[in-house]
């Protein structure tokens, strides 16, 4: 198994705290509270304060002006060792989509400087400190979710935030909406020492990885995993294996990582879903890992695919007898 530190979004250094979601009151209080911590968002960009030792997240206090004057529900992204409670909000409405929210914030109040901005979480995911990259994947896909789902699917009704921000609820009908997670596999395909890999048109030059697609209504991660790879690649996949996940908030899948035995070799790629279908050897792996392949680049840093490629070469999980 590929341990969780070693994959990016998984895991936060807070409590949940489902069983404090429901207490309205309590919620209120701890907003209130000036030690209460809030981790602003714009336009779906989390705060970053860009320190020497790489880039934390920026939390603010609950009283700050920015967050009292913010119009939309936060959301309660849990407690830390000391109790302290843990906010996301979104200020996507201090500037408009084509505008930096700079010239709309008072400076006094949010510095945004050359050490403090607002950055896209796949543009930074290999540099996030792994104590906070769950914390900022998860507010992402509420807020990602929240635009997406404002109307009831029921009704038609208006959505209400509610639950500190992790439910909507239909004001009309009274139906309950929870956050969509959309599940897909992604899978170390090998035949002994060599492991399949796929490209897609729309991929930086050479940029190859592991084969991926959602799962469907009715299948098991095994017969997802065997259905993507026969239709992408044409290859007949035997014993598969689960080796490790990752919440992937773009908008709001779960990568869910596979091993599987090939028992055929011979590649009939699909050309709708791939440009390119090669079999690579380890020892070529390792040479693209390293920056070191003159014709394969690996998936980027932080991606589930360059981590289970790494634990294969690295002998954390074995090749295909």
């Amino acid at each position: 198994m590929i341990p969780e530190t070693d994959v990016t979004f998984a895991g936060s250094f807070l409590d949940r705290a489902d069983r404090l979601r429901a207490d309205a009151e309590g919620m209120a209080q701890r907003l209130a509270d000036p030690v209460s911590r809030v981790l602003p968002f714009w336009r779906g960009k989390p705060l970053f304060d860009l320190t020497e030792d790489g880039p934390r997240l920026a939390w603010l206090s609950a009283v700050d002006p920015l967050i009292l004057a913010c119009p939309e529900p936060l959301l309660f992204m849990g407690l830390d060792e000391a109790g302290t409670a843990h906010f996301a909000a979104d200020l996507s409405h201090l500037a408009p989509p084509d505008q930096a929210p700079a010239a709309f914030i008072d400076h006094q109040t949010l510095d945004l400087s050359e050490t403090r901005k607002f950055i896209d979480l796949r543009a930074i995911m290999a540099d996030i400190d792994h104590r906070d990259a769950g914390i900022a994947a998860a507010a992402k896909g509420i807020f990602e979710w929240r635009l997406t789902h404002g109307f009831c699917a029921m009704c038609g009704g208006r959505n209400a935030v509610s639950h500190a921000g992790w439910r909507f609820e239909c004001r009309a009908c009274g139906r309950l909406h929870f956050p969509r997670t959309d599940p897909v596999v992604i899978m170390l395909v090998l035949d002994g020492d060599r492991v399949l890999l796929g490209r897609q048109s729309g991929w930086p030059e050479r940029m190859y990885s592991l084969l991926a697609g959602f799962m469907e209504p009715g299948e098991t991660i095994e017969e997802a995993v065997r259905r993507e790879v026969s239709e992408e690649a044409g290859i007949m996949v035997g014993e598969v294996r689960y080796v490790t996940s990752q919440p992937w908030p773009f908008p709001a899948s779960l990568m869910i990582g596979c091993t599987g035995r090939a028992e055929t070799t011979a590649i009939t790629r699909d050309p709708h879903e791939l440009e390119d279908a090669i079999w690579v050897g380890k020892a070529e792996i390792a040479e693209a890992l390293a920056g070191r392949h003159d014709r394969i680049a690996p998936a980027r840093k932080g991606a589930v695919a360059q981590v289970i490629l790494r634990a294969w070469v690295d002998g954390v999980i074995p090749s295909a007898d």
